[in-house]
């Protein structure tokens, strides 16, 4: 039996961005401040000291769970309820560094099924897998 060969995807390659490690944005760019606001006072004392650390240690629980969700979500299929009611299915993939798009595969929207795809997190509301058989878990994104 004879295998065929399947066809190339082309790949689009994206420019550099400014920085050496081409992370694609200025750190001094208005949407890096927006994305990327800092809470830390310049000037600490002792008592906003603590509540800095517990603010600190508080975001880096949230962040953990938030990354240990991300990697059960891997290869399950996942239902995105986003703007406009509209709810979409698709087998979640990864998330870029700055989770600010999703990579999904064999996306079911109203309009058909997209092989691969990339949502993007503004336009997600929330979104739930199957995390152990019979329990639901939902994210918000």
């Amino acid at each position: 039996m004879r295998s065929s060969m399947k066809t190339p995807v082309s790949v689009l390659r994206l420019p550099r961005g400014p920085d050496p490690n081409s992370r694609g944005f200025d750190p001094n760019s208005p949407r890096f401040v927006a994305l990327c606001p800092t809470t830390v006072p310049s000037s600490s004392s002792s008592s906003s000291g603590s509540a800095d650390e517990e603010e600190q240690r508080l975001r880096a629980e949230l962040r953990e769970r938030f990354l240990r969700t991300l990697l059960l979500m891997t290869g399950k299929r996942v239902r995105f309820d986003m703007h406009e009611h509209v709810r979409v299915h698709a087998r979640f993939g990864a998330s870029d560094i700055d989770v600010l798009t999703l990579q999904v595969s064999d996306l079911e929207t109203p309009l058909g099924v997209q092989r691969e795809a990339l949502l993007r997190c503004q336009d997600v509301i929330a979104c739930s897998f199957e995390a152990r058989e019979g329990a639901r878990s939902v994210a918000t994104v």
